[in-house]
């Protein structure tokens, strides 16, 4: 299957995930939590996002080197140290996305700028999306 060339990807990860697919815990996509999972729950959680956004990725090639977007939608008021959210996510789907060839590899050689957007608030549907961009 060719895949279609893009300078431009939203990828939009859950603020919570189970790790497994056939149901069980939510847990929160958050190193304060992380850092204390048993290592195989950790492999599961990555190994969900990377499922979790197949089809987001799938048949998509992305132009390299790129720029990418950061913003936390969280679910309540609570003070939020999004740096906690971001650096799971960013590890985790910055990974399925090279698991999934959809750009060469995520080192600093594709990846030149990595910027944070104050967190918002969304109740009805927290989340972090990712934008991918190319840049020249």
């Amino acid at each position: 299957m060719k895949k279609k060339k893009v300078t431009q990807l939203r990828l939009i990860c859950p603020f919570k995930i189970k790790a497994s697919p056939n149901g069980g815990k939510h847990y929160a996509l958050n190193f304060n939590e992380a850092k204390n999972w048993h290592y195989q729950t950790y492999n599961n959680v990555k190994k969900q996002l990377t499922f979790y956004l197949a089809d987001q990725l799938r048949g998509k090639e992305i132009q390299t080197p790129v720029e990418i977007i950061y913003r936390v939608y969280k679910p309540t008021r609570r003070k939020l140290d999004k740096m906690n959210v971001i650096s799971i996510v960013s590890k985790f789907a910055l990974d399925a996305v090279s698991t999934h060839g959809a750009w060469e590899d995520d080192s600093d050689e594709f990846i030149k700028t990595e910027i944070i957007l104050p967190t918002r608030l969304d109740r009805d549907d927290p989340r972090i999306e990712v934008l991918i961009k190319t840049i020249a």
